[in-house]
């Protein structure tokens, strides 16, 4: 990624862009890690692998990703709802959105 006049741009920068939008939005602080969770929650509420999610993250282990995923209350409704065997999950019903 570059800034406008075509130099890189740095780590540092896209922190306090980060950092700087959550402020004038009115969010607590979060910085990064609250982007990579909201990433892997997605993917995960959509239905992707664990292990592809790991990947995606760049997680090194699978128990750092389990930590940064997080499901919907309707996500624990679409499990049970997998026993009923003739229902379709709520998540997929919807296209997702729920």
């Amino acid at each position: 990624m570059c800034l406008s006049d075509g130099t890189p741009t740095t780590r540092d920068r896209v922190i306090k862009a980060i950092l700087g939008s959550q402020r004038v939005a009115g969010l607590a602080k979060g910085g990064v890690p609250v982007l990579r969770h909201t990433f892997c929650s997605h993917l995960a509420m959509k239905g992707a692998p664990a292990r592809a999610i790991q990947e995606l993250a760049g997680h090194a282990g699978l128990s750092t990703t389990q930590r940064d995923m997080h499901l919907s209350p309707a996500g624990t409704e679409d499990a049970i709802r997998l026993l009923d065997g003739n229902r379709v999950p709520l998540a997929i019903a919807h296209g997702g959105e729920v």
